[in-house]
C-alpha cells in the first residue's frame, strides 16, 4: 500500500466512533481505491454505502462496511490536513515577498506553497506552474471551485520571465480548460512598474474578460517591496501618478464589463486609491467583497460596518483611555473612525498610533506586516492608556505571536500595558473601543 493516512482525532457521536476507530489507526483504502489526498477522501465517502480498509495501530487490518446518509461525514480528522505533502513553489517570481524576507526568521515563513488544494481549502492563490494535466482533470472530475489563480500577465513569454519558470506560459490554455468545464475562478495580478503595467495590463484585462462569467473576479495589487532585495531584480516603486493611471484603466473596464455582465469583475486593491489620494469606491462596486483577502474593499467594508455599529448605539459619558496601533495605509481611516466613535462617547480618549515599518522598510505600509518589535520600539517612551488595541491581522493565524516571534505577553511586559486584540469586523472594533 502506497498511501495510508493516520487518524488524529475522532468526533464524538460520529460514525467513526461507532465503528470503534481510534487516534493512531490508519485509513488505507475506500471502496478498493487508494486515497491520494483529502479530495479523494471526500469524494469517496459521499456514497451511502462504502467499504473502508483500516489498519489498526496494532497492525490488524479491518474491512469496515459502512451505511450512511449521502454526504454524511465520518467524523475523522487526519494528522496531515491535506492527507498528503504540501506542494512547494517552483517559481522565482521577481515580486516574491518570501524572497524579500531577512535571514533568521522562523523556518516556516520561508516555505513557498503553490498547492492547488490550498486554493480550495484556504483561498490561496496559485500560479499553476507545477500542475500537470492529471491535476486539472481531478479538479474537473470533482468540480472543485473556485480556484484562485495568480495570473500577473496573459503574455506567455513575459509570464515565464516574471516567474522565472519555462512552464508559466501555459496559463491561458489551463484557464481555457477550466472555463470549458464550468469551473469557477478568481484571478490576481501583482503589478510591477514598467513590466506588466500599462498596455500589458490593458491586454491582460482584455484577455481575461473572455472567461466571464466563470472567471468571477480579478484583483490588481501593487508589488510589495521590502528593504531586503539584495540580489533581486531592480523594480521601481509606483507613485501617485502611476496609481491614478491604474485606477483610471480599471474603472474604465469596470463600466464596460458591468454594462454587459452586471458585475465589475476587475478590481483595484485599496492601496491604489490611498496612493493616488482618491476616495474609495462605494460599497456596490465591490461585488460583495469577493476579493477581500487581496486587500480589495477592506477599508470600505470596515467603514460601513463601523457606521452600522454606531447607528445602534446611543452613546454615554463613559471615561476610557486607550491606544490603537495601525499601519500607514489604514491610519487616516482609523483616525476618522475613532473620531466618529468619540462623537457618541465624548469622554473617551482614544489615540491612534501610526507604526512605521522599520523591520521590512518604510515602503511596506499595510497593517498586517507590522512586527512586534516596531510597535514596542516606537511606543516604549510614549505614555499609554489603560489598554493597547492591536489588530488581529498583525498576528499569525490562530496564534498570539507577531511575525518576528514576539508574543502578546512579551509586548505587555515591554510596554507595561494590557494588550487587547481587535478582531476583523467593524462591529468588533467599536465594541473593543468602548469596552470598560
Amino acid at each position: 500500500m502506497k498511501n495510508i493516512h493516520i487518524i488524529k482525532s475522532i468526533a464524538e457521536g460520529s460514525i467513526a466512533e461507532e465503528m470503534e476507530l481510534r487516534p493512531g489507526d490508519a485509513v488505507a483504502e475506500i471502496n478498493r481505491h487508494e486515497i491520494q489526498d483529502i479530495f479523494d477522501y471526500q469524494y469517496l465517502i459521499e456514497d451511502t454505502y462504502i467499504e473502508m480498509l483500516v489498519i489498526r495501530e496494532n497492525g490488524e487490518e479491518w474491512l469496515l462496511e459502512i451505511e450512511k446518509d449521502e454526504d454524511e461525514d465520518l467524523g475523522i480528522t487526519f494528522e496531515q490536513g491535506l492527507m498528503d505533502d504540501y506542494k512547494s513553489c517552483s517559481n522565482r517570481c521577481i515580486f516574491c515577498f518570501i524572497d524579500q524576507l531577512p535571514k533568521g526568521m522562523r523556518p516556516t515563513l520561508y516555505f513557498k506553497d503553490d498547492d492547488s488544494r490550498l486554493s480550495f481549502l484556504q483561498g490561496n492563490y496559485i500560479t499553476m506552474t507545477n500542475m500537470k494535466d492529471k491535476d486539472l482533470d481531478r479538479i474537473i472530475k470533482y468540480h472543485l471551485a473556485p480556484i484562485n489563480i495568480s495570473i500577473h500577465t496573459t503574455n506567455p513569454q513575459l509570464r515565464c520571465e516574471m516567474l522565472h519558470n519555462r512552464f508559466a506560459g501555459k496559463l491561458m490554455d489551463q484557464i481555457q480548460k477550466l472555463y470549458d468545464h464550468g469551473i469557477l475562478m478568481n484571478g490576481q495580478i501583482v503589478l510591477c512598474k514598467n513590466i506588466n503595467d500599462g498596455q500589458v495590463l490593458e491586454q491582460t484585462i482584455s484577455d481575461l474578460t473572455r472567461f466571464l462569467p466563470y472567471m468571477e473576479s480579478v484583483s490588481v495589487v501593487p508589488m510589495g517591496m521590502t528593504r531586503f532585495r539584495d540580489g533581486l531584480p531592480d523594480v521601481e516603486p509606483f507613485n501617485s501618478d502611476d496609481a491614478a493611471k491604474v485606477i483610471d484603466m480599471v474603472e474604465r473596464w469596470q463600466k464596460k464589463i458591468y454594462a454587459e455582465y452586471d458585475t465589475h469583475f476587475i478590481h483595484c486593491g485599496d492601496e491604489w486609491y490611498i496612493m493616488a489620494g482618491r476616495p474609495l469606491p462605494e460599497e456596490s462596486r465591490y461585488d460583495g467583497y469577493i476579493q477581500l483577502e487581496n486587500g480589495v474593499g477592506m477599508m470600505r467594508l470596515l467603514i460601513e460596518e463601523v457606521h452600522e455599529a454606531l447607528e445602534n448605539l446611543s452613546g454615554d459619558d463613559r471615561k476610557l483611555h486607550k491606544d490603537i496601533v495601525t499601519g500607514k495605509l489604514a491610519y487616516p481611516y482609523i483616525c476618522s473612525l475613532v473620531n466618529e466613535v468619540q462623537k457618541k462617547f465624548p469622554n473617551m480618549d482614544i489615540r491612534v498610533h501610526c507604526i512605521r515599518n522599520d523591520f521590512f522598510g518604510e515602503s511596506i505600509t499595510v497593517t498586517g506586516l507590522i512586527t512586534g518589535q516596531d510597535i514596542v520600539g516606537q511606543l516604549k517612551d510614549v505614555p499609554l492608556g489603560d489598554t493597547l488595541l492591536v489588530p488581529v491581522n498583525m498576528l499569525r493565524s490562530g496564534e498570539d505571536v507577531f511575525l518576528d516571534d514576539m508574543t502578546v505577553k512579551d509586548m505587555e511586559k515591554a510596554l507595561q500595558v494590557e494588550v487587547d486584540i481587535i478582531q476583523s469586523s467593524g462591529q468588533e472594533l467599536v465594541d473593543i473601543m468602548i469596552k470598560n
